[in-house]
């Protein structure tokens, strides 16, 4: 039986509840390599909830150099084609300086991996994620417009350096694709701890969404299919209708059936919570919505001219070239080439781009 813990806490006193994350899941850091992996999607303040806190990052540094690892680094890979761009992300967020001196752009060094070939036959992992001992992955508690979840599993698809992120949104081709890609990314090194920031929340249209929720709690687990049931169950939602729990509990990686798991703390579903568009929808046993994912016909990124300010960067990122201006003020979408990959919504730094 796997446990989660649920553990009341606020941003000036994580750092207690990433004590007793350690105590409940204990892990061998001593003389250890730790590599230590926050959700850093792209430059935004912490008061925006996009990433991981920075007071968590911080509480987390401490907690491990107490226990006197080999090494530290602590790094990501934002949703962002440019290397340099991780930098400026952890910078703008509050991050590099909670990192206390161990950060690294782990995107400069990669290495090829044996992946699943219905999607791509290699792929390229940040090289410190597999020279670590132990890694510590901190989501954050968010939705998102695609996987309507996007937690402990979903943090891991940030070990993919620089565009290959969006070379797999492509490669999946559909929602429900998207969903097992990603559980195939995590599989490649599954991490050994996950601290969760669940202080501050995000309910809509995330992963870049302006609705916050305070929920004021850490979760932990050293099982990440059974944190992000909790999670789910947190939201008003059935973990057994998202795809990528599905096939997370196919490959043998966890169960995310409540009567096996344990919670260590009080279970509260968080009253009118709002899940994103697709809130749930991705059911394989549902035909009618198994057509609608494949063909998503109805759902496409569409700017907001109020918001927009032209600056582009959906344009530059969007992996099958999607989107331009044509004459217009603010981006366009062509329908016939858009993968419903949603980079666009997640990069946009004006929050600017919705599903419609």
């Amino acid at each position: 039986m796997s446990k989660v813990l649920i553990e009341p806490a606020d941003y000036d006193t994580c750092r207690q509840a990433v004590d007793r994350a350690l105590e409940v899941f204990p892990q061998t850091i001593s003389g250890r390599k730790v590599l230590i992996k926050p959700n850093v999607l792209r430059t935004s303040s912490p008061d925006e909830g996009i990433v991981t806190h920075p007071a968590l990052l911080r509480a987390v540094v401490e907690a491990v150099e107490e226990r006197l690892p080999e090494s530290i680094i602590v790094g990501d890979n934002p949703g962002l084609f440019n290397y340099g761009d991780n930098e400026r992300s952890f910078e703008e967020t509050g991050l590099m300086e909670a990192a206390g001196g161990y950060y690294q752009n782990i995107g400069n060094e990669s290495r090829q991996v044996v992946f699943n070939p219905s999607f791509m036959p290699r792929v390229s992992v940040s090289r410190a994620v597999f020279e670590a001992d132990v890694i510590i992955s901190l989501p954050k508690f968010k939705t998102h417009g695609l996987t309507v979840v996007t937690g402990a599993i979903k943090n891991s698809y940030g070990i993919l350096p620089g565009a290959l992120k969006a070379k797999l949104h492509k490669a999946a081709g559909s929602p429900l694709r998207f969903h097992e890609a990603v559980v195939e990314v995590f599989n490649l090194r599954v991490p050994d701890l996950f601290i969760m920031d669940a202080v501050l929340g995000m309910e809509g249209n995330g992963p870049a969404s302006a609705d916050l929720r305070s929920i004021g709690r850490i979760l932990a687990s050293d099982n990440a299919v059974a944190l992000d049931a909790v999670v789910a169950r947190m939201m008003g939602l059935d973990p057994g209708r998202l795809r990528f729990l599905q096939r997370a509990g196919e490959l043998g990686l966890g169960d995310y059936s409540s009567k096996s798991i344990e919670v260590i703390g009080k279970f509260e579903e968080i009253p009118n919570f709002k899940l994103p568009p697709l809130g749930g929808e991705a059911i394989l046993q549902n035909e009618a919505m198994q057509d609608m994912l494949q063909t998503q016909s109805g759902v496409k990124p569409a700017a907001d001219p109020e918001l927009c300010t032209g600056c582009g960067d959906c344009i530059e990122h969007c992996p099958v070239q999607a989107l331009s201006m044509d004459g217009s003020q603010v981006p366009v979408v062509d329908a016939d080439t858009c993968i419903t990959c949603f980079c666009c919504q997640e990069l946009c730094p004006e929050k600017a781009m919705s599903l419609r």
